[in-house]
């Protein structure tokens, strides 16, 4: 804590059982967060240091960064329970977008993309853990790997498959929107695409083009009852819009370049939370004709109901009468 009471977060990593592998990462992640001081959907780090430890231990990594006060994954865990409510959705999306955009601007790939890895900070989601980022070369659009990363349930097929046996893995921006994808899938459906399926399958799902992706017309969110079973709360299912379908099938493309850009993500309707537009079909009424909707009908029948019993006999040619008085009534207010 400082001066004006403001709250730190520290990053203290032992050192002793660290490879040189693992080190060359936190030495990427605060060569990254120094690169992108300043952009306020990126966490920010302050300061850091190696302490040396005792008696000629490596001792400790030490980072002093912005303190998050809770991250993404908790939020989807505790946002499960509730309805469908698209106006949390739209308005944690964008902000992810915008954090995403800010990286891509930047020709780096974060790899990495999950929920835990998206804080808090006063209100405001930021991107962390740039530990296995990735800096783009300024003439390509793609970075090579020589090893799967990222963590499973978000993890694009160009990351997971091996072309040709043991060519290096290419993996580009179109990577980290797979992954976004699949944290908006969580946001509207309660959980990852591929949530339901062992590591192993999961592994041969994601690449493969025969397994379909299941989208819902409704999204039904769920409780973990006292037997630790999963209980779903029908009384609760939403429908999902046909355009926010659309959006998470613009990320879940299997090849990456049939997939949206971030800032074809950001241009999206739906992310205004505006109806889309339905072309008004009229049909084709004679000059004697009109519509009425349902309030208006109920009052027309209670009208006759109404001078039937007053006059304890009704007349059919002065019934149709009124009503026609009626209808020019309707057609008047209409126009």
């Amino acid at each position: 804590m400082n001066a004006a009471n403001e709250i730190f977060a520290i990053k203290r990593v032992s050192l002793d059982k660290t490879d040189a592998e693992t080190m060359k990462g936190y030495m990427n992640e605060i060569a990254l967060l120094k690169r992108l001081e300043g952009n306020n959907r990126i966490i920010q780090l302050f300061d850091s240091e190696v302490k040396g430890g005792p008696g000629g231990t490596k001792g400790h990594l030490m980072l002093v960064m912005e303190c998050g006060e809770v991250d993404l994954a908790k939020l989807l865990q505790e946002q499960q329970k509730e309805p469908l409510n698209m106006v949390w959705v739209s308005y944690y999306w964008q902000q992810m977008l915008q954090a995403v955009h800010v990286i891509h601007e930047e020709k780096i790939v974060h790899s990495d993309l999950k929920p835990a890895n998206f804080v808090l900070v006063r209100g405001q989601l930021k991107l962390i853990d740039f530990g296995i980022a990735n800096a783009i070369a300024n003439d390509t659009t793609n970075i090579q790997r020589d090893h799967q990363i990222g963590t499973v349930n978000y993890m694009s097929p160009e990351a997971i498959e091996l072309p040709d046996g043991m060519r290096r893995l290419k993996v580009g921006r179109p990577s980290d929107v797979w992954s976004l994808g699949c944290i908006l899938y969580q946001m509207v459906y309660g959980q990852p695409p591929f949530q339901h399926l062992s590591v192993y399958q999961k592994m041969k799902a994601i690449p493969d083009l025969a397994h379909v992706i299941d989208f819902p017309e409704y999204s039904v969110p769920s409780i973990v009852n006292k037997n630790g079973e999963r209980k779903k709360l029908e009384h609760l299912k939403r429908r999902v819009r046909a355009d926010v379908i659309r959006g998470m099938r613009s990320c879940l493309a299997r090849n990456p370049k049939e997939r949206a850009t971030i800032p074809e993500l950001l241009e999206q309707e739906w992310l205004a939370l505006r109806e889309p537009e339905v072309p008004s079909a009229k049909p084709s009424l004679a000059s004697d004709e009109t519509i009425i909707n349902p309030y208006y009908m109920k009052q027309l029948l209670e009208y006759g109901i109404k001078l039937g019993k007053q006059s304890g006999n009704i007349d059919p040619e002065n019934l149709a009468k009124e009503a026609e008085r009626l209808v020019q009534e309707l057609k008047a207010l209409e126009t």
